[in-house]
């Protein structure tokens, strides 16, 4: 079987749960923005959690299938229809051969995962099949789809339509998003009144977000302890030598526009963390449409494990109700 693209949406990537291990050679984690919406996606049709769907931002693509196939639509509100007839997100639905599966407008989040039965069927590329566009590694041919591409897909098992996730069980940011951070090692370099506003204000997505990162504008420009800048840092009080950068990590060059590095990050550079989103938030930041307000929250480790501790148990639920 498989599914001919007949328009690729702007931007649509397979996605799986990533390719951890070599972010230390400088080849990111990539996979969903959204690793709940995935999981979910996966379980309503009957693929294993880690299968490679379709990732589609703000606008989705126009597919046509070469032979039956259920379907499930997760994390944004972006309708599906069928030859024209609309489908319920969150629940898994019959697509028959020659049908063609397309996408109403954007109704709320930014990113849909599209699992289709059996897995899009795609290389695996060091341990994965995620698309990591900017090393051109992985996915379909190393890049986003386009008009005309055929994608394999996977043997189905036993797939049953009409299975759906609980509306209480599906993850959405609020508005505005609240996302937990911890400060980090560089905290010490802004004033306690920098820290103070950063944590008050409310801050809005950007337009300029996408895989690598999420840029936020509208707070209080940040104010720097005076200091001698080391050798090697550069001249900007935002700057420091050259350092690691975990994922959901938060950037502020020039202390004025917090960037939070997500799924397809660099791995080092030399502007000074703030401190990181924590792993339970990181769905969340994918879902924001540009302009969404948000606000950040200090956690510390025990609450940032303690979130973890209960997205695992939504997890859990979602399994059961599934």
């Amino acid at each position: 079987m498989a599914i001919r693209v007949v328009k690729p949406g702007l931007s649509t990537t397979v996605q799986d749960l990533g390719r951890p291990g070599y972010y230390h050679i400088g080849i990111p984690l990539s996979g969903a923005m959204d690793r709940f919406a995935l999981r979910a996606a996966n379980l309503l049709v009957g693929n294993p959690e880690d299968a490679a769907v379709l990732e589609a931002a703000f606008l989705g693509p126009e597919l046509e299938f070469t032979a039956d196939a259920t379907v499930a639509v997760t994390g944004a509100d972006l309708p599906p229809k069928v030859d024209g007839a609309e489908r319920a997100t969150w629940t898994s639905f019959a697509v028959k051969k020659g049908q063609v599966l397309s996408f109403a407008f954007l109704k709320q989040g930014a990113r849909a995962y599209i699992a289709v039965s059996g897995g899009i069927d795609v290389p695996v590329v060091l341990g994965s099949r995620s698309t990591y566009a900017l090393g051109a590694l992985g996915g379909y041919r190393g890049r986003k789809l386009e008009p005309g591409d055929e994608l394999p897909v996977g043997a189905a098992a036993g797939a049953v339509e009409g299975k759906t996730v609980p509306s209480n069980l599906r993850r959405a940011p609020g508005s505005p998003a609240v996302l937990r951070m911890m400060p980090g090692l560089y905290w010490h370099r802004i004033t306690e009144a920098a820290g103070k506003h950063f944590f008050e204000d409310t801050w809005k997505a950007a337009p300029e977000a996408d895989r690598i990162g999420y840029r936020f504008r509208g707070g209080r420009p940040l104010e720097f302890v005076p200091r001698e800048q080391p050798f090697g840092a550069g001249s900007d009080p935002s700057n420091i030598v050259d350092a690691c950068y975990p994922y959901g990590s938060i950037q502020v060059p020039g202390g004025t526009e917090p960037i939070v590095l997500h799924r397809d990050a660099v791995s080092g550079g030399g502007y000074f963390m703030i401190g990181a989103v924590i792993s339970a938030d990181l769905d969340l930041i994918g879902q924001l449409q540009p302009h969404a307000p948000a606000i950040f929250a200090p956690a510390t480790m025990e609450q940032a494990l303690a979130a973890r501790h209960e997205r695992r148990m939504l997890l859990a639920k979602m399994r059961e109700a599934v």
